[in-house]
């Protein structure tokens, strides 16, 4: 008997360690979100295209090399932040469904092979084709919050509610 209850609780314990994650969570999707993914694409944005002044149209393109290492840093976190999104504790399962996770990791590898092609904009100093990758960007994030972005009582994603 004694025998047994020992080999229970040998097998108890190996069968917890094969489960444990390596992941140490810091934040869920929301802080993911907020924290890392949207002030990256805010700097591939923000360096992008031009604006009209009353001085007249003002590129918004990186002039130097410490500016093109800012949006090649983000578009590199943006890149990352899309195998981040794939880790179990960061797919969404709206009220307790179980996640369509084919589509939401063909979304969030979408982002990495997006901001790949940031970086390859950056290196080649394109502030044309950094502007074309940065609308292909806000594509695949908008098709991404029009299925997952909910307000806080489940609605549809609204331009009012941020999505």
């Amino acid at each position: 008997m004694l025998a047994i209850v020992l080999a229970l609780f040998t097998l108890g314990g190996c069968e917890r360690e094969q489960t444990q994650s390596p992941v140490q969570p810091v934040g869920d999707l929301h802080h993911n979100m907020t924290w890392v993914l949207d002030p990256a694409a805010d700097v591939i944005w923000g360096s992008a295209g031009f604006v009209l002044t009353a001085e007249g149209e003002q590129s918004l393109a990186p002039t130097n090399d410490e500016e093109w290492a800012r949006v090649r840093h983000s578009a590199a976190v943006l890149a990352e932040g899309g195998n981040l999104l794939v880790l179990p504790h960061l797919m969404p399962a709206p009220d307790g469904e179980t996640p369509d996770s084919a589509a939401w990791v063909e979304f969030a590898h979408g982002m990495t092979r997006i901001a790949q092609q940031a970086i390859d904009a950056v290196d080649a100093r394109d502030p044309e084709r950094l502007f074309e990758v940065g609308g292909h960007l806000y594509n695949v994030c908008l098709a991404c919050h029009q299925i997952y972005a909910r307000d806080a009582e489940g609605a549809e994603p609204t331009e009012e509610s941020g999505a």
